[in-house]
């Protein structure tokens, strides 16, 4: 199954993955709370992930649209808690 591509370029331009995109998300988290960053790389790393949060939170948005899409009941689409069979198959229990 292809992997779902985010529209934050690496550092040479080229489209990261889902997975991709969230490693570098938490690169320039740590950057960032090092402290060893100077005032303008920080706001270049600030901005970056701002973008990058962005459009990782678009990739999610999309694949749960297509999720929704995908769950249908009685031929017209409907949308369905994941954790609802397992809650109604056993009642009285906690859901963890």
């Amino acid at each position: 199954m292809p992997r779902a591509k985010a529209d934050a370029g690496g550092s040479d331009g080229e489209k990261l993955d889902f997975e991709e995109g969230m490693e570098r998300l938490e690169r320039i988290v740590a950057e960032l709370e090092s402290g060893e960053l100077s005032l303008e790389d920080s706001i270049a790393r600030y901005e970056e992930g701002m973008k990058l949060q962005r459009q990782l939170t678009d990739v999610l948005n999309q694949a749960e649209k297509r999720i929704e899409r995908l769950v249908e009941k009685g031929g017209t689409p409907a949308t369905e808690d994941v954790g609802r069979e397992s809650q109604e198959s056993n009642e009285g229990e906690l859901p963890f």
